[in-house]
């Protein structure tokens, strides 16, 4: 079993930057991918980032591809999301998740652990 526990949400004026953290627990994610997910007030949860079990190959979705970068400290059990140039339409709740294997996906049924979210507000 694996827990994930996402921190490093605020609020912050449109331009800004922000930088998620995701500590996994219980086991190491050495060999998972992780994925980041949000969802913005009033929608469904939406894919954002993935990155493989190495580090060595990631995914984005276009509304923040050139925006954000995903990454990873396996020696630290953690993931990382930092988001730059921040926009309105980046509120959310973001969510830290791994599928329970090596590589990613951008939908959420194939992604086994979660984390309970960490909000980000954005303000223009």
């Amino acid at each position: 079993q694996v827990q994930l526990v996402e921190s490093g949400g605020g609020s912050v004026q449109a331009g800004g930057s922000l930088r998620l953290s995701c500590a996994a627990s219980g086991r190491t994610i050495s060999s998972y991918a992780m994925g980041w997910f949000r969802r913005p007030p009033g929608k469904e949860r939406e894919f954002v980032a993935a990155i493989n079990w190495t580090g060595g190959s990631t995914n984005y979705a276009d509304s923040v591809k050139g925006r954000f970068i995903i990454s990873r400290d396996n020696a630290k059990n953690t993931v990382f999301l930092q988001m730059n140039s921040l926009k309105p339409e980046d509120t959310a709740v973001y969510f830290c998740a791994a599928p329970g294997g090596p590589y990613f996906y951008a939908q959420t049924r194939d992604y086994k652990y979660w984390g309970q979210g960490t909000q980000v507000t954005v303000s223009s």
